[in-house]
């Protein structure tokens, strides 16, 4: 490194001017001040301070500055880049191969012959393979004797490996577990390192994709190789529109299922075609049967389809979704996914809770206890009786006497009871909204003609309600003519409301369903509800009114159902959408309750079918061995993703009367993770699995980003190049000059050091002059 130094002044005419007036007129008062003392000394000596005080003062008005200018050695660098990541892979940078004419071959004809009698074919590379040459040193042999050229690779595996090394340094500082980070392309962390660390750097050229998707934005590392004087190189690679592809996005198996009990599954297809196609998608489990369906997958866009299973035996299985590959599509790989679901005996708990036994409850009681999957409870309060219960064993005489006894059910079904005499009480309210929030027990408001759930918005049950009454009209409103529900765009898509195998069929069932004659006096659905039924034709100025509305509270879930003449649709076709519908209400309420479950231990989670980067609400409710909720405990979920990294989060407790804890976490992985919940107190664990669905950062197929390498090139004053054009970068690299030498710049004018002299000789002069006298 060779080194010059030189000292430097600014100076204009005022400063001139200004400086020399001043040491002029100093010099002459110094003249002045000696001869009237006859050059005495000290006098002198004083004299001599001022004058030295004002020429550097004088001195400092030109802005010296002591310069620096630092020169390598050395060549200066220019670094060559390259993108070595997964969607290099992707295979859609169209070349061309001249081949020899066969007939030519055969007859052995000159040369001159052969180039005349060549065939273009055109075939596709990958993007890795399209920026081959400037990967090879002998590309860059020409610029060796100019400067030192050093040829880089970049890629997901590396820049997810330097910040796995950084975690995990700070994590061993903090006593802590590394966690996993996602692998992923960072574009712009390889160049801010050149502008960190290079001090000779001629140029950078630049080959890749652009497809980042990790790190700051590249235009950041842009700016300060400009800073500094770099250019950079552009070679964008790749094609900026989507392959040809059909990709599976999404399988959304349930946690479980129950053996009989045909399950509905949705999924989700994107396809690039340009031409809508017609598929048999294949779904097989691991005891070897076999579902198909065909289905129509739009050009072009996303395809949303489910397909319907009949699970059988019980046990773990495993379902794989098969999408055949499409002859122009490029890869095949995501055609296919694969996830595992529980297939148990099912045994829900419900508890209906009426006043009299009209027929909206008489016929919900029958459709209940004649599910074999479901174990009634019906509590009347009929006010003629003189005890409570019933003829035969779903009845009981009295409310649950405690929370243990009441956490057992999953379905609780309020009628037209409030809080008259021997009917609901305040604390019994209080429990059940306890039961739905902590617990994730569901509620269905079931309103009648007499008007007594009005009773209930003076209680803790109020804020479960998810609709606003007309407190003016207990009693609702009654017609001689049947009256009919309309599903809303909601509705439509809702599993509830899904009397019908296909979309069209059911909109014709609720068309057809004989109508109601009573109806809730509701005003509108509260906030954060979802109204899938609306009355046909009643509307006020909010709009229709709301029949049949839900809402999520807390863990659990409530519907409102605003009629009392479900038990009419079995005229003419018995039980089979009054018993599909019900059925339908019990387990979409008890599903997220029973996802996973002990005998002390329940784990539930949100959303149920979570996807990479997507945080997970997860919910626990543990008991003691008594039965009672354990309050206060140290309980903690360790969850095992495919990666094998295990992280360990400590759930907060939300409410010790019902045993509620919960706990987050972020999958940052797709896959089985596998989840074991413990409690410290009681000693119990509890494991599941949960499904993450997504697919990686870096990924084959995605289009080519060359605005992102663009804007690199024009924030640098760089260029953007073909592969054509490779022999250009190296003759203007060749040409450019040096970088201009680092330069250190001390400014002596403004250096704390004159600062610090000056105010000593100032006290200098101001002692001395006390000193003899003159002040």
């Amino acid at each position: 490194m060779n080194a010059t130094n030189d000292l430097t002044f600014t100076w204009t005419s005022w400063t001139v001017l200004i400086a020399v007036v001043a040491v002029l007129v100093t010099i002459c008062v110094s003249l002045v001040a000696c001869r009237r003392t006859q050059w005495r000394r000290s006098t002198v000596i004083l004299e001599s301070i001022r004058l030295f005080i004002v020429i550097a003062a004088a001195v400092l008005l030109g802005g010296p500055e002591w310069v620096q200018q630092f020169r390598p050695d050395d060549k200066p660098v220019v670094v060559v880049l390259w993108d070595d990541s997964g969607s290099m892979q992707t295979q859609d940078v169209l070349t061309q191969d001249v081949a020899p004419d066969s007939e030519n071959e055969t007859t052995g004809g000159t040369d001159a012959s052969l180039a005349d009698k060549t065939e273009a074919t055109t075939r596709a590379t990958t993007r890795r393979e399209a920026i081959a040459k400037l990967t090879q040193s002998a590309t860059w042999a020409s610029l060796s004797n100019r400067a030192d050229v050093r040829i880089q690779s970049f890629s997901e595996a590396s820049a997810a490996q330097a910040a796995s090394e950084q975690i995990k340094a700070i994590s061993n500082k903090a006593g802590q577990a590394p966690e996993h980070r996602e692998a992923g392309t960072d574009l712009s962390s390889p160049l801010s390192d050149l502008a960190r660390t290079s001090d000779h750097l001629l140029g950078v050229v630049l080959a890749s994709d652009g497809d980042w998707n990790q790190g700051e934005a590249p235009v950041q590392a842009a700016s300060r190789l400009r800073s500094i004087g770099v250019p950079v190189f552009a070679f964008p690679v790749g094609s900026n529109t989507r392959l040809p592809d059909v990709e599976l996005l999404s399988f959304d198996v349930p946690t479980f299922a129950i053996a009989g009990k045909r399950v509905r599954i949705p999924l989700t297809i994107e396809s690039s075609l340009p031409r809508d196609q017609v598929a048999t998608i294949t779904m097989k489990s691991t005891d070897n049967k076999e579902v198909t369906k065909e289905i129509r997958i739009a050009a072009m866009g996303r395809t949303n389809e489910a397909i319907d299973w009949l699970p059988t035996e019980l046990g773990d299985v495993t379902l794989t979704l098969n999408v055949p590959k499409h002859g122009e599509e490029i890869r095949g790989d995501n055609n296919q996914m694969s996830a595992p679901i529980s297939i148990r005996q099912e045994k829900l708990k419900v508890l209906v809770i009426e006043s009299i036994p009209r027929w909206e409850y008489r016929y919900l009681r029958n459709a209940l206890s004649r599910d074999p999957g479901v174990e009634v409870s019906c509590l009347l309060f009929h006010p003629g009786l003189d005890k409570r219960g019933g003829g035969n064993a779903d009845y009981i005489r009295d409310f649950p006497q405690t929370k243990e006894e009441l956490a057992r059910y999953d379905v609780i079904f309020l009628g037209d009871v409030g809080l008259e005499d021997g009917q609901l009480t305040l604390e019994q309210c209080a429990w059940i909204k306890g039961l739905v929030g902590q617990q994730a027990s569901g509620l269905v408001f079931l309103p009648g003609l007499l008007g007594r759930q009005f009773s209930l918005l003076e209680t803790e049950l109020s804020d479960l309600i998810p609709v606003v009454l007309d407190e003016a009209q207990p009693e609702g409103w009654g017609s001689r003519t049947a009256q009919h529900f309309e599903l809303t765009e909601l509705g439509r898509r809702s599993l509830l409301t899904k009397l019908a195998d296909t979309a069209d069929e059911n909109l014709e069932v609720w068309g057809n369903l004989p109508g109601f004659q009573w109806y809730a006096p509701v005003i509108s659905a509260k906030p954060g509800t979802e109204t899938l039924c609306v009355h046909q034709e009643v509307s006020n100025e909010l709009g229709r009114l709301p029949l049949l509305v839900t809402r999520t509270y807390g863990a659990g879930k409530v519907l409102f159902m605003g009629t009392d003449g479900a038990w009419r649709w079995r005229k003419g076709v018995e039980d089979l959408y009054h018993y599909r519908f019900w059925g339908q209400v019990v387990r979409w309420m008890a599903y997220q309750r029973n996802m996973a479950q002990g005998e002390s231990m329940r784990l539930y989670y949100s959303p149920e079918q979570p996807q990479v980067r997507q945080t997970i609400t997860m919910n626990a409710n543990v008991m003691e061995s008594s039965g009672e909720p354990l309050s206060g405990g140290d309980v903690t979920l360790s969850v095992l993703p495919p990666s094998g990294r295990v992280k360990t989060i400590r759930f907060e407790s939300l409410g010790e009367e019902w045993g509620a804890f919960s706990g987050r976490f972020t999958p940052e992985e797709p896959g089985e993770h596998r989840v074991t919940l413990f409690c410290k107190q009681t000693g119990v664990s509890l494991e599941t699995g949960i499904v993450v669905q997504g697919v990686a950062l870096e990924q084959i197929g995605k289009p080519a980003r060359p605005d992102v390498l663009e804007e690199i090139a024009r924030v640098t004053r760089g260029q953007v190049l073909t592969m054509d054009r490779v022999e250009e970068v190296v003759q203007m690299l060749t040409l450019m000059p040096d970088p201009p030498p680092s330069v250190r710049r001390v400014a002596i004018w403004s250096h704390p050091a004159v600062a610090g002299l000056f105010v000593l000789l100032l006290a200098l002069f101001w002692v001395g002059r006390k000193g003899v006298g003159l002040i």
